[in-house]
């Protein structure tokens, strides 16, 4: 009988000794692609399922808006949990420990480029970004809006971007193009849940928020007001809002006041007076004064982004800041004191 050349005891020993068992240099050390690819979707909540990220609907009501911050460690733990199925033994534990800084930091670089990826586009070789992760910050919205405007852009700014309303052929419009893209976050996760749910995450955290119309087309329209009617902007040669803004009331027919009475409407046009408005000379003209511009709908910090003094974190964001369930509003009352 053939000796062993080495005890089970003295194996186990060396293998825990040796941890590293691979040298880094050697590329078989790291991850393969496919499972950095799949941890990396696991960062930014790829295949989590909703009932984990809403446990309860009437978290998100029909209309409503929720922004979040990401638990690290709950993402963290949710990659050791994917990473334990192939830990069967006291050597691969040693294998992941030995591992598990170096796991970390590639995956704070490879969750950047999840996104870019699932749009066909080529990430950066090497990386522009290159430090540790950020706070991970979104939203989950359920509107009609979502169902009607499904491919609608959303941004996150590191400050807060006023509104530009002057002039686009001015040299200040193309100064504050510039500040929105230097304090621009990117975006990690921009998804459709459901035809009425849209989730979003951002790498930092946001001072400003806005989702905004698609502008894939010129559409001509009016704005409902308050007494059921219809108002229109006045708008400048270029098409620009006039400010300040002096709405116009919308005649509308007679028979049915859903229909815009267009005659009516150029001959008031043509008769205002006092703010500027584009001379009523043709249809050219008239076309530029029904321009209904993409809304934009901005959020913006309000609240201190401090602890409370008990530790208690105090959310930068004042959204649905009174719940109608009764229930609901006593649970969220114990879990944040």
């Amino acid at each position: 009988m053939r000796s062993v050349s080495i005890t089970n005891p003295a194996a186990l020993a060396e293998r825990l000794t040796a941890k590293d068992q691979v040298d880094a240099s050697v590329p078989e050390s790291g991850m393969p692609p496919y499972m950095e690819m799949f941890l990396a979707h696991l960062r930014v909540l790829i295949g989590v399922p909703f009932d984990y990220l809403v446990p309860d609907a009437r978290l998100l009501p029909d209309e409503s808006i929720r922004f979040f911050y990401v638990d690290r460690s709950w993402t963290d733990r949710l990659v050791d949990g994917a990473i334990a199925v192939g830990k069967t033994g006291s050597r691969e534990q040693a294998h992941h420990q030995a591992h598990a800084a170096d796991v970390q930091s590639q995956l704070d670089l490879t969750e950047r480029v999840v996104r870019i990826l699932q749009r066909g586009l080529q990430p950066p070789d090497p990386p522009t970004d290159q430090g540790p992760a950020r706070v991970l910050t979104g939203f989950l919205l359920r509107s009609a809006a979502v169902t009607g405007w499904p491919a609608m852009d959303v941004r996150a700014f590191s400050t807060i971007v006023p509104p530009y309303t002057g002039n686009p052929d001015d040299p200040a419009a193309e100064q504050w193009a510039l500040q929105a893209a230097a304090a621009q976050l990117t975006t990690l996760r921009l998804e459709l849940l459901s035809p009425s749910v849209l989730l979003a995450i951002f790498d930092g955290i946001p001072e400003l928020v806005w989702l905004e119309q698609p502008h894939h087309n010129i559409e001509f329209g009016v704005t409902p007001n308050n007494t059921g009617g219809f108002i229109l902007d006045r708008h400048g040669p270029v098409g620009q809002v006039e400010q300040p803004a002096v709405p116009v009331p919308v005649p509308v027919r007679a028979a049915n006041n859903r229909v815009v009475a267009v005659a009516a409407l150029r001959d008031e046009l043509a008769a205002l007076t006092g703010p500027p408005v584009l001379p009523q000379t043709g249809s050219a003209a008239f076309a530029i004064e029904l321009l209904d511009y993409p809304w934009r709908q901005r959020f913006e910090g309000v609240q201190s982004d401090q602890r409370a003094s008990s530790g208690a974190f105090v959310s930068k964001w004042e959204v649905a800041s009174v719940i109608t369930e009764p229930d609901v509003r006593t649970a969220v009352t114990e879990l944040l004191p």
